[in-house]
């Protein structure tokens, strides 16, 4: 990396190398990919229509399966849709967010000594409710029929059948499945 580079230019090689984009052709593919991402997450962000929701967030290419419930104020990444999957029978509350990425976007010190951008898939299971308020990191899975409680903040695999909550969040539950 060069001593000039701006933290906008550095951030958008980096995503441009993660989707295989190349040169000034590829810098408007990815322009073009994110707009619509952002105006199909802005369509879904505010609706009270959970299928309306379901629908623009799968056009953005996040996995999602039957059944399942949105409500508005869900914020899905925006870079990486794609590597969202949440299976049937899922809800999900207002105001959770779930990412799949993390970077110290402004920060080219941070990036080059030790805290890169890091990128890896978030999956939710079947059965899963993921309270209003829930934040979910990268590289995370929420366990089958397992609950987070509001306002929890999840940097670790849930594991099926519990309730979890806290900042960082925590078994608070082991669920009885008979």
């Amino acid at each position: 990396m060069e001593k000039n580079d701006d933290f906008h230019s550095v951030n958008e090689k980096e995503i441009m190398e993660y989707y295989n984009f190349k040169g000034t052709f590829g810098k408007f593919k990815l322009r073009t990919k994110f707009l619509k991402s952002w105006i199909l997450h802005s369509l879904a962000y505010s609706s009270p229509l959970s299928e309306w929701i379901i629908t623009m967030q799968r056009a953005r290419g996040v996995k999602i399966g039957k059944n399942c419930y949105f409500s508005p104020y869900v914020q899905l990444d925006l870079l990486y849709p794609q590597l969202i999957t949440i299976e049937d029978n899922v809800g999900i509350g207002s105001n959770s967010i779930i990412f799949v990425h993390s970077n110290p976007t402004a920060n080219l010190y941070l990036k080059n000594h030790g805290y890169p951008r890091k990128v890896e898939p978030v999956k939710i299971k079947s059965g899963a409710v993921i309270a209003p308020g829930t934040i979910i990191t990268s590289g995370v899975t929420i366990g089958k029929n397992s609950m987070t409680m509001i306002g929890s903040v999840i940097g670790k695999d849930v594991p099926d059948n519990c309730v979890v909550g806290g900042n960082p969040a925590r078994v608070i539950k082991i669920i009885d499945v008979d």
